[in-house]
């Protein structure tokens, strides 16, 4: 299975795209995530939308828009409560985890790989096969 992050920007006006992602694909939305870090002593958001794979071909895409969204615990903002108010029409718990920045990684990628080993390891995705 091949499990890829998509960055469809950084949650300013893309954050519509990723909720009408979820939305238009609700029969195989796995989960909406919410990963929390600190940027130039910033709270930032990354959303994410998690789709089941793809069969046949098991691709596993998992859309994102990186570290743009203020975090709602430190600054409350329209963009998180629409994704909010998106999962609780689509009957999903947004997964809230605490993550590293993507600065501190030489390469996106890295960083990418970082977070599906994330969720790898706490089961939100399928382990490596």
């Amino acid at each position: 299975m091949i499990q890829r992050f998509i960055e469809i920007g950084e949650g300013y006006s893309d954050i519509y795209e990723l909720i009408e992602i979820a939305r238009a694909n609700k029969d195989r939305l796995s989960h909406m995530t919410a990963f929390h870090t600190s940027i130039n002593n910033k709270e930032v958001t990354s959303l994410a939308v998690i789709l089941k794979p793809t069969d046949p071909g098991g691709f596993q895409p998992l859309y994102i828009c990186r570290e743009g969204v203020p975090n709602p615990k430190a600054a409350p903002n329209k963009r998180y409560e629409l994704f909010a108010e998106a999962a609780t029409d689509l009957n999903k718990e947004i997964i809230q985890l605490s993550v590293k920045p993507s600065t501190i990684f030489t390469e996106k990628e890295l960083y990418y790989q970082y977070l599906i080993g994330i969720l790898r390891l706490n089961h939100y995705i399928a382990p490596l096969q």
